[in-house]
């Protein structure tokens, strides 16, 4: 991990958790729970990237870099872009891109990422983890990934897919869920960042479709260690607490 950077995308402007970042889990702020995940995984560099100078004032960590950025940019790739600008990191330095709401991302699969970007190929990777429950796979909220016989992400899509056209009602085997963590190289993004938003990344609302349809390859493999659920909701808030509770007891 020693030429890799992580950046923490940080914004204010959750729609359905308002000021998201600042809200507490066991009384630390959740930002600083990332951050702490993200030095856990042992990177050259761990950088926020965030456009609210309440976040930076909430940090108060001396081995993290701090990136404001604009708050036009249509996507958290884009965001981090930025940060790889400002940075003048070279074109084949590693970065992984992890959301500020993954208070529990363990440390073995953001290096497992990073790691799978070096080996692929590819210019973009990502985790995934099975769906083994009808309910997940029913929901928009989770995101499925259809993969291919050589570990490349085909589409993503909030809808169950892949269809089990002659057992509806049931779940395809294997089917998988996206888990939103992505690597890939400082050269890539700048040219991903200068593309147009695509047709298909707008109606599902999905950024890595914009690289999929302009025929880039996403690497994928399932995730070593599993991501507990990250934070979208009031509902997920209170059970990432009780979730951090049970580890302190």
């Amino acid at each position: 991990m020693s030429t890799v950077g992580i950046v923490v995308q940080a914004r204010m402007g959750s729609t359905r958790l308002p000021g998201k970042p600042l809200l507490t889990i066991g009384g630390k702020p959740m930002i600083r729970h990332v951050a702490e995940r993200a030095l856990a995984a042992g990177a050259r560099d761990v950088v926020i990237a965030t456009d609210d100078v309440r976040i930076v004032e909430a940090l108060h960590m001396d081995s993290v870099t701090v990136c404001m950025t604009s708050p036009e940019h249509r996507s958290g790739t884009d965001r981090v872009a930025e940060c790889a600008d400002q940075l003048s990191w070279p074109d084949d330095r590693i970065i992984v891109n992890l959301q500020g709401d993954e208070p529990f991302a363990p440390a073995r699969s953001i290096r497992q990422l990073a790691e799978l970007l070096a080996e692929s190929g590819e210019p973009m990777a990502t985790l995934v983890t099975e769906i083994r429950d009808l309910a997940e796979f029913n929901n928009p909220n989770a995101v499925k990934v259809v993969i291919d016989a050589r570990g490349r992400a085909m589409y993503f899509s909030r809808a169950p897919v892949p269809w089990p056209r002659d057992i509806p009602g049931t779940l395809p085997v294997p089917v998988w869920r996206h888990i939103g963590i992505y690597a890939y190289r400082a050269g890539f993004l700048k040219q991903f960042s200068a593309l147009p938003p695509t047709v298909l990344e707008c109606c599902e609302s999905l950024e890595q479709l914009r690289a999929l349809e302009n025929g880039f390859g996403i690497a994928t493999a399932a995730a070593l260690a599993e991501f507990p659920p990250g934070v979208d909701t009031q509902q997920d808030l209170d059970r990432a607490n009780v979730f951090w509770a049970s580890r302190e007891e």
